[in-house]
């Protein structure tokens, strides 16, 4: 189970000079490849005792900050980011043998930010954020539909849904982000850039 990979190199000389910029060029590419969720990402997080958990979520926007995901405020991601705000994130873009991996340090956003993109998520997705106490142990599936129902019959289609107090943002200010394009033989090219003082960056190349 091992694919060769045959694709154009990642020449140091052709990159953006800010990460984010390099990010929205290979994003772009991602979206024009038609990839499946070319926006999913795992994030990775680890509790106060360093034992580390990893999912899957949906990038919902970037910017010259970083990167940013949305969450409950509960769930275990949250809470290990609010004892430890460390994570890392990967893009894993296999069918083009690409990746971008992202260290960086999470922070929530404003209020005002969370409130704007919930009022932009589908009417189904606010009531699941209320019905759904996110990394909590449940009892039955029931339970989980039984709440989303009633909130169903509270706030019916076209209602204004409140937003959660117990939901928002987090963005992850990247702190480095490496580049990588798989190379035949395994000699892949990966290009990191790594933040300096000045809100410079330094690139470097790795080993494969």
């Amino acid at each position: 189970m091992r694919e060769q990979y045959r694709t154009a190199g990642l020449d140091g000389s052709g990159l953006e000079d800010d990460p984010m910029d390099q990010f929205h060029r290979w994003f772009a590419d991602a979206v024009a490849a038609q990839l499946y969720e070319p926006n999913a990402m795992v994030v990775s997080t680890a509790d106060a005792q360093g034992r580390p958990s990893s999912r899957t979520v949906l990038l919902k926007g970037y910017d010259a900050r970083g990167f940013v995901f949305y969450t409950n405020y509960t769930s275990r991601k949250a809470r290990e980011i609010d004892v430890n705000p460390q994570v890392s994130l990967l893009f894993p873009w296999h069918p083009m043998a690409r990746q971008v991996i992202v260290t960086g340090r999470a922070e929530r956003v404003s209020a005002e930010e969370t409130a704007e993109y919930f009022r932009s998520r589908p009417h189904g997705s606010r009531l699941g954020a209320w019905a759904s106490a996110q990394s909590s142990v449940i009892g039955t599936r029931e339970e989980l539909e039984r709440a989303y129902a009633e909130l169903a019959a509270r706030y019916p289609e076209g209602a204004e849904v409140p937003v959660p107090p117990h939901w928002g943002g987090f963005l992850v200010v990247p702190e480095a982000v490496e580049f990588w394009q798989g190379r035949p033989n395994r000699l892949h090219d990966r290009l990191r850039y790594v933040g300096e003082d000045g809100g410079k960056w330094r690139v470097e190349r790795l080993a494969p």
